[in-house]
């Protein structure tokens, strides 16, 4: 059963369309990857799945429902839990209010009904050691896990994770990976958008290429990997 689908969802900013009648489905605990250059619309087709931005046609259903104009909250309330590409968290709190506020306002929880479960999630990110020191502290990939824990404190069906293993060292990358292998064998379903393709090809299941707002792809990682659109887009030159 699909859990999220999208039908011909299109968007333009004046005469640039950076979402061209973009369809695809992901169905419940499955693990997509999102690949395509700089530019390809990656983010900001993320930014139409969570509402942040509006589609200008389209349909996309979450769940079953239409949820093509409802806003981001409620998207988020629905199931939806994303990570940004350049983690912003309230530098001034510790890690711990990081994520109990993602707890008690994206799950709706009591502040006290979320201690249990917030303490739990630090524990599966690798945090715990860090929850009383403030966010403004912390490394790169500190940064990215607490990223990622304030995304599932809002209990998620969906995960949406956005160039989460940019920037990191290979040992870093690996610690990563390991704890959304680990998330996503509890059942949670999984859209990563990333460069870091070895990261991302040990996890998905399917992979959706994206070049200039247009889904030129889809299928099984060593099927798009050794196509030769995808190896034009990436080389930049004829194969």
């Amino acid at each position: 059963m699909s859990l999220l689908q999208l039908e011909c969802v299109s968007k333009r900013f004046g005469a640039l369309t950076v979402a061209d009648e973009i369809s695809f489905s992901v169905g419940e605990g499955e693990a997509l990857g999102i690949i395509g250059p700089n530019g390809a619309g990656k983010s900001t087709l993320f930014n139409l799945i969570t509402g942040n931005i509006a589609a200008d046609t389209g349909t996309i259903r979450f769940g079953g429902a239409d949820l093509t104009r409802v806003p981001p909250m409620a998207r988020c309330l629905s199931g939806m839990g994303r990570t940004f590409q350049i983690p912003q968290p309230f530098e001034k709190l510790t890690v711990f209010e990081n994520v109990l506020v993602a707890g008690s306002f994206g799950a709706q929880r009591s502040e006290s009904g979320a201690y249990v479960r917030c303490a739990g999630i630090l524990a599966d990110t690798g945090l715990l050691d860090k929850a009383n020191v403030p966010a403004g502290g912390l490394t790169l990939l500190q940064r990215k896990r607490l990223e990622l824990a304030r995304a599932l404190a809002t209990e998620p069906r969906l995960l949406l994770l956005d160039e989460i293993a940019g920037g990191l060292t290979e040992a870093e990358c690996h610690a990563l990976v390991a704890t959304i292998r680990a998330i996503h064998a509890k059942g949670v379903a999984v859209i990563w958008i990333e460069h870091v393709l070895h990261a991302l090809t040990s996890i998905v299941e399917r992979l959706l290429v994206l070049n200039f707002g247009r889904v030129i792809g889809m299928g099984a990682p060593a099927d798009i990997m050794a196509s030769r659109a995808v190896r034009e887009i990436y080389l930049g030159i004829e194969v």
